[in-house]
Protein backbone atom coordinates (compact mmCIF):
# COMPACT_ATOMS: atom_id res chain seq x y z
CA UNK A 1 0.00 0.00 0.00
CA UNK A 2 2.81 2.54 0.46
CA UNK A 3 4.27 1.91 -3.12
CA UNK A 4 1.01 2.94 -4.29
CA UNK A 5 0.85 6.15 -1.90
CA UNK A 6 4.43 6.92 -3.28
CA UNK A 7 4.09 5.98 -6.57
CA UNK A 8 7.27 4.59 -7.03
CA UNK A 9 9.11 8.17 -6.53
CA UNK A 10 6.66 10.29 -8.50
CA UNK A 11 4.09 10.85 -5.11
CA UNK A 12 4.05 14.53 -5.52
CA UNK A 13 3.29 15.00 -9.42
CA UNK A 14 0.73 12.12 -9.63
CA UNK A 15 -1.20 13.23 -6.79
CA UNK A 16 -1.18 16.99 -7.79
CA UNK A 17 -1.98 15.85 -10.73
CA UNK A 18 -4.88 14.01 -9.77
CA UNK A 19 -5.73 16.83 -7.34
CA UNK A 20 -5.95 19.26 -10.43
CA UNK A 21 -8.28 17.06 -12.14
CA UNK A 22 -10.28 16.46 -9.35
CA UNK A 23 -10.63 20.36 -8.85
CA UNK A 24 -10.98 21.16 -12.56
CA UNK A 25 -13.68 18.55 -12.83
CA UNK A 26 -15.78 19.96 -9.68
CA UNK A 27 -15.12 23.32 -11.36
CA UNK A 28 -17.08 21.79 -14.96
CA UNK A 29 -19.54 20.75 -12.50
CA UNK A 30 -20.76 23.46 -10.43
CA UNK A 31 -20.37 26.35 -13.15
CA UNK A 32 -23.35 25.79 -14.92
CA UNK A 33 -25.79 25.82 -11.59
CA UNK A 34 -23.92 29.26 -10.75
CA UNK A 35 -24.96 30.87 -13.93
CA UNK A 36 -28.42 29.73 -14.27
CA UNK A 37 -28.51 31.03 -10.33
CA UNK A 38 -27.83 34.67 -12.27
CA UNK A 39 -29.92 33.99 -15.33
CA UNK A 40 -32.48 33.55 -13.07
CA UNK A 41 -32.07 36.66 -10.66
CA UNK A 42 -31.30 38.34 -13.59
CA UNK A 43 -34.49 37.72 -15.05
CA UNK A 44 -36.37 37.92 -11.86
CA UNK A 45 -35.15 41.67 -11.43
CA UNK A 46 -36.21 42.07 -15.37
CA UNK A 47 -39.88 41.26 -14.33
CA UNK A 48 -39.85 43.30 -11.59
CA UNK A 49 -38.93 46.68 -13.25
CA UNK A 50 -41.48 45.54 -15.50
CA UNK A 51 -44.03 45.62 -13.08
CA UNK A 52 -42.92 48.18 -11.57
CA UNK A 53 -42.87 50.43 -14.85
CA UNK A 54 -46.47 49.20 -15.44
CA UNK A 55 -47.89 50.06 -12.22
CA UNK A 56 -46.27 53.75 -12.64
CA UNK A 57 -47.56 54.05 -16.39
CA UNK A 58 -51.03 52.81 -15.68
CA UNK A 59 -51.73 54.53 -12.13
CA UNK A 60 -52.01 51.61 -9.88
CA UNK A 61 -51.13 51.85 -6.49
CA UNK A 62 -47.68 50.45 -5.19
Amino acid sequence: MAEFITMGGYAFYVWASIGVFVGVLALDALAPLAQRRRVLADIRGRLQRRAAREQREHGGSP
